[in-house]
């Protein structure tokens, strides 16, 4: 049953004695659970009234009650905010109203907390980053919940299996968030104490910074991810990560890396959990928000997977392109490696010439008579030099033979320093006589030819063996 401002102001008047209000306005608060409003009394001071629905909001209440009173004067003088004070209380039936003392401030929508410029992002990131350090014993102490990181996991998984019972989760969102909680190292995390139920309406906000927090009824020990969520639900990646920058520099251990992925989980999660909830209360309308915001979800997710898709195949794409060119590189630098080798080996081999310098012809050039045997083919080498006919030394001739031995040699052989060859019979006579010139590279050449080592093929010099 909902109750007006005007119901709450006659409860707040009996839960304080000498509350006399003189204005009511209705107040935001979880509309599932709770009825709030804001009163003024005829001092002008202000007081907010919270009344449950059910019998569970109303135990919520009741550990805030107990939560509050666990803040002592000395933890409280240490945090940068002020909290809540239960001036008094009023009982019907089964539910508690509680009346809470002046805070000063007022809450802000988030997309007003979004749109502030200034300092408040970062006391955003400085209020949540002192609840978190708050000690364990301040939980412990109220003997309220407390969850180690695998803890938390498995108490997440029996909650998505209690959520899938109600066959109304896409499976798109029921595949993504079991694989979520399916990966370990994602789990891992410093456990703190946790608001619990921390977003814009329990922030209220004074002169640019968080003046106070309420809303304590969810306190515990288990993930800070969990405090996050809201702010994913923004939907402004600026003012999160603003937040995000001051909050990992207040907290005095290493930066969580996973605990903004594990927040965006949280903040999806909780449209499952909202679904539940809305089937176990039997609330149509429960049911149907929570149908349409996890569809709404699900399309995001799928565009985003699309996107992502292609994405990689682009990316895998520019990399084949890049290693390709990378090989065809690779392989042309081998090639010309190779090329460059081949020389380099062909120089080291080739043995180096040197030119004869060119001397001008002798005035009087030797010639050479050369005798080729009947039988033996040998070849005879024979100087011939200025001595007189029919001598000796002119091969026993008579005048023929001095002839000629003095006959001019012609212009080529001059030059060239053509060999003379005479054809000798078995008897040593003379068969015929003529010149030709003999290559300095022929089988039947001098001596001296055959030790240059002149290569007709090749037309250089070579090293004999």
């Amino acid at each position: 049953m909902k109750r007006t401002p005007m119901e709450l102001a006659a409860l707040a008047s009996a839960a304080v004695s000498g509350l006399t209000p003189t204005g009511v306005a209705g107040s935001p608060d979880d509309a599932a659970d709770f009825d709030s409003a804001v009163l003024v009394d005829d001092a002008g001071k202000q007081w907010r009234v919270r009344s449950p629905k059910h019998i569970d909001a109303s135990m919520r209440l009741e550990t805030e009650l107990l939560v509050l009173r666990a803040f002592v004067p000395a933890v409280r003088a240490e945090l940068p905010f002020a909290l809540p004070h239960v001036a008094g209380t009023v009982r019907q039936g089964d539910l508690c109203t509680f009346v809470y003392s002046h805070l000063p401030g007022s809450t802000r929508d988030i997309d007003s907390l979004v749109a502030e410029s200034g300092t408040l992002p970062r006391e955003v990131g400085r209020a949540m980053a002192a609840i978190h350090s708050l000690p364990h014993d301040l939980v412990h102490d109220a003997d309220l919940p407390s969850y180690s990181a695998n803890e938390f996991r498995q108490r997440k998984l029996n909650e998505l299996d209690q959520a899938a019972t109600t066959g109304k989760i896409p499976a798109v969102l029921l595949r993504r968030w079991e694989h979520a909680l399916e990966d370990v190292t994602l789990w891992r995390f410093n456990c703190s104490v946790v608001h619990g139920d921390l977003h814009e309406d329990n922030l209220l906000v004074s002169h640019g910074r968080i003046s106070a927090v309420t809303g304590w009824t969810d306190l515990r020990i288990g993930d800070p991810a969990d405090d996050f969520a809201w702010l994913i639900a923004a939907n402004d990646p600026a003012f999160t990560e603003a937040v995000h920058a001051a909050y990992k520099e207040a907290r005095p251990e290493a930066p969580d890396p996973h605990l903004m992925r594990r927040a965006a989980l949280s903040a999806e999660f909780a449209l499952a959990q909202w679904l539940v909830r809305g089937v176990a209360a039997e609330n149509s309308t429960m049911i149907a928000e929570a149908e349409e915001m996890l569809a709404t979800l699900e399309a995001d997710i799928l565009e985003q997977e699309a996107a992502e898709k292609i994405e990689a195949e682009e990316a895998a794409a520019a990399a084949a392109e890049a290693a390709a060119e990378a090989a065809e590189a690779e392989r042309a630098a081998a090639e010309e490696a190779i090329r460059a080798a081949a020389a380099l080996s062909a120089s080291a081999a080739a043995p180096s010439v040197v030119l004869p310098v060119t001397r001008p012809a002798p005035t009087k050039r030797p010639s050479v008579s050369a005798g080729v045997h009947a039988v033996s083919t040998r070849v005879s080498v024979m100087p011939i030099d200025d001595a007189p006919a029919g001598s000796a030394e002119s091969g026993g001739q008579g005048p023929a033979g001095a002839e000629a031995a003095t006959e001019p040699q012609s212009s080529d052989a001059a030059e060239t320093g053509a060999i003379a060859v005479v054809a000798v019979s078995s008897e040593g006579s003379t068969a015929a006589a003529g010149t030709r010139e003999l290559d300095p590279d022929g089988k039947t050449g001098t001596a001296k030819a055959q030790k240059s080592g002149f290569s007709k093929k090749s037309g250089r010099l070579k090293k004999r063996k």
